[in-house]
């Protein structure tokens, strides 16, 4: 099972600095999407802050594990406040399944390290 808690812990890394970041830059899909959502442009960056140092903190919790813990914890609030996002938008199950799935991938990291 440790195998599988590291290949979850770098997957989620991986997506996580990838979001994080093109939220930073500010690539025209992450500026739609937010006006779609009818949030703030400012709050784009401050996603977008979030999503990459939960990343920064999964790649540190290869080496400590309190890192990994708030990396995890991070993805999982911000897992929960995409799916509350869409679900105010009303948008379809597929545009809300994927931030749902990575939160729950994030709840199931934590079970694995602190299991």
């Amino acid at each position: 099972m440790e195998n599988f808690g590291w290949f979850l812990q770098g997957l989620l890394a991986i997506v996580f600095l990838m979001a994080g970041l093109g939220k930073l830059i500010g690539t025209d899909m992450h500026k739609n999407n937010f006006n779609h959502w009818r949030l703030p442009q400012w709050f784009r960056g401050v996603t977008g802050l979030v999503e990459t140092a939960a990343a920064v903190l999964l790649i540190v919790g290869f080496w400590q594990y309190t890192a990994l813990l708030a990396g995890a914890w991070l993805i999982v609030a911000t897992g929960f406040g995409g799916v509350i996002t869409h679900i105010r938008v009303k948008d379809s199950l597929k545009d809300t399944l994927p931030i749902a799935v990575l939160g729950i991938l994030a709840i199931i990291l934590l079970v694995i390290a602190t299991g």
